[in-house]
């Protein structure tokens, strides 16, 4: 049974925990129990209804206010496939929580309250999603219910939506439309009876409907990087050298040409392991042990790639950051960079510009990033990095900048 992973986003009290709620409910994977307790909690909070939104909203802040403010994951199944929603917050404060929170998603559903149509944080977080290259957007029109189930509204804010998304679209992105009015129920699991004007699928059968997407892409380039050398103690494995770590894109076979990278020194692969066991091959996200033929110097933060797939290395780069920290970001700022298992020292050469989010303009030569924006920087390091252009291989080509003094982390790069 495949996992669809899912990304929530919404303006502020768009509904995005209620809708998870019912879905969890409509899908009976609540217990008892837990749906007891939602009663009594409704009932203190003084409510007529269910208040399915605090299934998700797990810290005393959030259930105190009635919003979220971090990333919830939750798990639920459907007879045909397994589930897993970051619930993502709709603060313009907490847009960090939601690149983070969607990093690893598959689908993106985009909350719009009918009452208030396209906003900003809409535009934000499609943007957000085109940039993490997130292929199925689902543009979810809730509260349906308080604007009568009128479609005349739906068909503006689809409109309005296909308007204000022209720019920032990526070419094979799906963006589907569906009214729906989470705290009835109305879309979500079955198709409503009060919008027969809607001919599309329910919520949850659209999501049955979107294939499995496979990460592991044969068009993908090999990139292995080496997490640690294997040499066992034992005399009976006392010619044994092994590389170590987790297959970050492509697929690799036995007798397959490598290079390591950075020394470019050429090998053939001789046995891959996981664990005990012996693999003809093996693919992306599999942790495996690879030895070669020849004994060569590679080590941990080493990267191993087909012969003729060797990405471009440089100790300069250019990429699109999320800046997540209130300091801002400024032309000769130090910071680590983080790429995979490599960690460099780098310097912001300059801000090349900075995105008004209104309009998906570039403004040119910004002075500063400040939190939650999103701009064009290129940066020198201190040593090179063996990273892919996100857009082509999103697996290798995202990385993350650490403040060397607070070790907190400031900052999402995606390499252009």
């Amino acid at each position: 049974m495949d996992i669809l992973r899912i990304a929530t986003a919404g303006s502020v009290d768009d509904g995005k925990s209620t809708l998870i709620g019912r879905l969890l409910f409509e899908t009976q994977s609540i217990t008892k129990d837990k749906i007891e307790a939602l009663k009594a909690a409704s009932q203190r909070k003084g409510l007529d209804f269910v208040d399915l939104s605090l299934l998700t909203d797990g810290l005393i802040a959030e259930r105190e206010q009635g919003i979220t403010i971090d990333v919830a994951h939750i798990y639920f199944n459907s007879p045909n496939r397994k589930y897993i929603i970051a619930d993502t917050p709709g603060h313009f404060e907490y847009t960090r929580n939601m690149v983070t929170g969607a990093s690893n998603a598959s689908v993106s559903i985009i909350l719009i309250d009918a009452r208030n149509g396209v906003g900003e944080q809409t535009r934000r977080h499609f943007y957000i999603s085109s940039l993490l290259e997130i292929k199925n957007v689902i543009v979810a029109v809730n509260k349906m219910d308080l604007v009568n189930y009128d479609q005349a509204v739906f068909e503006k804010i689809k409109s309005d939506f296909n308007e204000a998304a022209t720019q920032a679209r990526k070419p094979g992105q799906n963006i589907s439309f569906i009214p729906l009015s989470s705290l009835y129920g109305e879309n979500i699991v079955n198709v409503s009876e009060k919008m027969t004007w809607y001919q599309g699928e329910s919520l949850l059968q659209l999501l049955e409907s979107i294939p499995p997407i496979s990460l592991e892409k044969e068009n993908l380039p090999f990139r292995f990087p080496v997490q640690q050398v294997i040499r066992p103690k034992k005399d009976e494995f006392h010619d044994f050298r092994g590389y170590a770590g987790k297959i970050a894109s492509g697929s690799i076979s036995k007798g397959d040409m490598v290079t390591a990278l950075p020394g470019n020194q050429i090998s053939k692969v001789d046995k891959i392991y996981k664990f005990d066991t012996e693999l003809e091959s093996a693919s992306q996200n599999e942790s495996v042990v690879i030895t070669l033929e020849d004994d060569i110097d590679i080590s941990r933060g080493n990267m191993l790639v087909k012969v003729g797939e060797q990405p471009e290395f440089s100790k300069q780069l250019t990429a699109q950051v999320c800046w997540m920290d209130t300091n801002p970001m400024r032309a000769g700022s130090a910071y680590l960079l983080q790429h995979g298992i490599n960690r460099v020292k780098t310097k912001v050469s300059q801000i090349n510009s900075s995105l008004e989010i209104s309009n998906f303009e570039e403004i040119a030569n910004a002075e500063a990033l400040k939190l939650n924006q999103i701009g064009v920087v290129s940066f020198r390091l201190a040593g090179p990095i063996f990273a892919d252009k996100f857009e082509a291989n999103p697996s290798n080509g995202a990385f993350i900048l650490i403040d060397e003094f607070s070790n907190n982390t400031v900052g999402v790069g995606f390499m252009l």
